[in-house]
């Protein structure tokens, strides 16, 4: 490959990043082929049965949408709708030299679109990525679409997974209940199994895409972490600090203000270690819930 003396052409249907060689890939050159439109299928279907015309001496009389139909039930595999031309030819019953090709029969021979449906692929995860995404815009409509899409590529479980993970990671403390309801309709849904799981999952999906969506719970918990795994870390204050960890005749006195002992629950005293005093991880986003939450508590603590 170096000096020109080997020309290697190769195709996959995988992702070349991540299935080739680094050592090949730097020296070639990626060309991706994209899916193919219906309205460019539809110009392949009618060379295909002028194909088969010629093939069986037979004159087609395709009803009207019949190949249209073949066109967009393909999904782009053109394998696919060439097969669906040459059944209907193998299968038709044709009169006095014409052979009618009915929409009826046009759908019996694409009985379920062929959607791209790689599990581990990068389909797959744009599936998920799509509905994630359209959820968290708040478009219940393509929510609908990208789940209908999963659901029909036989990706429940994946959908089921990403549904639990959306409900935390997006709609989170805006709407706190949206957790355990949408656990309810996944654990639904897997205990129904197909074509029932959909009743529950479309429930849940629409649901998130038209609740107040809010990500400051784990925005606060991955700063944390950031500060942790930088080595911010630093002793617990003694008062926090198990009681029982002290030996037998060494017991020290705490310090710890027990809150249920005070007003409102509530007593000031540090919890963050001495080095991070003042960090703020948590910032109230701007939703009805945690509005509500943050008023409640700075009028406890006084700081309004």
């Amino acid at each position: 490959i170096e000096n020109g003396k080997i020309t290697l052409i190769a195709s996959t249907t995988e992702n070349p990043y991540f299935y080739v060689f680094n050592a090949i890939l730097s020296r070639s050159t990626v060309f991706e082929f994209k899916q193919i439109s219906a309205e460019a299928a539809l110009k392949a279907v009618r060379r295909a049965v002028e194909f088969m015309e010629k093939r069986t001496a037979l004159k087609a009389k395709p009803e009207a949408g019949a190949l249209e139909y073949i066109a967009g039930a393909c999904g782009g595999d053109l394998r696919k709708a060439m097969n669906a031309v040459e059944v209907l030819f193998s299968a038709g019953q044709p009169e006095n030299g014409v052979l009618p090709l009915t929409l009826e029969d046009a759908k019996a021979v694409t009985q379920k679109s062929a959607l791209r449906a790689d599990r581990d692929g990068d389909n797959h995860y744009d599936l998920l990525s799509a509905l994630q995404k359209s959820i968290r815009g708040s478009d219940p409509d393509a929510a609908c679409h990208y789940l209908a899409r999963l659901l029909e590529a036989g990706q429940m479980p994946s959908a089921c997974r990403r549904l639990m993970v959306i409900a935390a990671e997006d709609v989170g403390l805006a709407y706190p209940q949206i957790i355990p309801i949408v656990n309810a309709c996944v654990d639904m849904a897997l205990k129904l199994g197909m074509p029932e799981a959909r009743i529950p999952l479309g429930d849940a999906a629409v649901l998130m895409a038209t609740s107040p969506k809010s990500n400051s719970g784990h925005i606060a918990l991955d700063a944390a972490l950031a500060d942790v795994r930088k080595g911010k870390s630093g002793d617990f204050p003694r008062h926090l600090q198990n009681v029982h960890a002290d030996s037998y005749t060494m017991e020290r006195e705490q310090g710890y203000l027990y809150p249920h002992n005070y007003p409102n629950h509530w007593v000031r005293q540090q919890y963050l270690p001495d080095e991070l005093v003042g960090t703020h991880y948590y910032v109230y986003a701007e939703n009805k819930l945690e509005q509500a939450a943050k008023q409640y508590w700075d009028k406890i603590k006084g700081e309004t």
